[in-house]
């Protein structure tokens, strides 16, 4: 089973490093914590290899991350421990900002376009719609 929670950092372990029937290996312990309902929740997730610990180093604390991972338990003398390995991290994607057109009333710096309100002005400033010239602009019939 893969889940994935979106958090921000807020410590990481040591790593710890060890030989084995099977070799050498690498794990290191992160904390992320996030929001459920009301109140922030820690979690500690791990990474084991020399690669996925590597991967880590490039993420600091308060690094908003979305970690995917798989939950496993076993037994040992009679006791079950459970991890949670992580197995993808990521930058989190920053929140889009508020959409926009592109255009700004006129007068707003920096936006690089500029609306401007009624045919009546276009045709004073020069900036006719188009397929309109400044000749063919009648007087406005519309009652607003």
């Amino acid at each position: 089973m893969a889940l994935e929670i979106e958090g921000k950092i807020i410590r990481k372990l040591g790593v710890q490093s060890g030989t084995s029937a099977r070799g050498e290996w690498s794990k290191q312990e992160f904390v992320v914590e996030y929001q459920e309902g009301n109140f922030p929740t820690q979690v500690c997730f791990n990474v084991w290899g020399p690669d996925k610990v590597k991967d880590l180093e490039k993420y600091q604390i308060g690094d908003k991350v979305k970690v995917s991972f798989n939950i496993s338990s076993r037994e040992y003398n009679n006791r079950w421990y459970t991890d949670l390995r992580a197995w993808k991290i990521e930058t989190e994607a920053p929140a889009p900002e508020s959409y926009t057109t592109g255009f700004a009333p006129t007068g707003v710096e920096g936006s690089g376009n500029t609306y401007t309100p009624n045919p009546a002005e276009a045709a004073s400033t020069g900036h006719g719609f188009v397929g309109e010239s400044s000749n063919d602009q009648a007087e406005d019939d519309l009652p607003f």
